[in-house]
């Protein structure tokens, strides 16, 4: 499994579009399998999981991001997983970190340094 999560500043609004925009202009396989959005008074919560192809892998790859915002601070956590073709641990990690690597630049583009 590979992860980013990092405090980011900008519109949360934007902030989620651009990286599920992201994600879609990464691969032509790529997909948007659920989502869900929580508001609770000036807290919200965006979850996205999102599958693609990895030729690598010889399968799907999944990567799901969680945008969170309170007390005016928007932090992100995106994990990817999927790919190996073992059945009791993995032997290739390539797929997921080349999906996750897909979304790195527009996290760093809001990273708050």
């Amino acid at each position: 499994m590979a992860k980013i999560e990092a405090e980011l500043y900008g519109n949360f609004d934007i902030i989620l579009m651009d990286l599920h925009n992201t994600v879609m202009r990464g691969s032509t396989s790529a997909s948007l399998e659920e989502s869900s959005d929580i508001v609770a008074g000036s807290t919200r919560c965006a979850i996205r999981a999102y599958e693609r192809y990895s030729f690598l892998g010889n399968g799907r790859v999944s990567m799901n991001f969680t945008l969170f915002q309170t007390d005016g601070r928007i932090f992100v956590s995106a994990m990817s997983t999927g790919g190996s073709q073992a059945v009791f641990f993995k032997i290739n990690r390539i797929g997921e970190n080349s999906f996750l690597d897909t979304i790195r630049p527009t996290v760093d583009s809001y990273r708050i340094r």
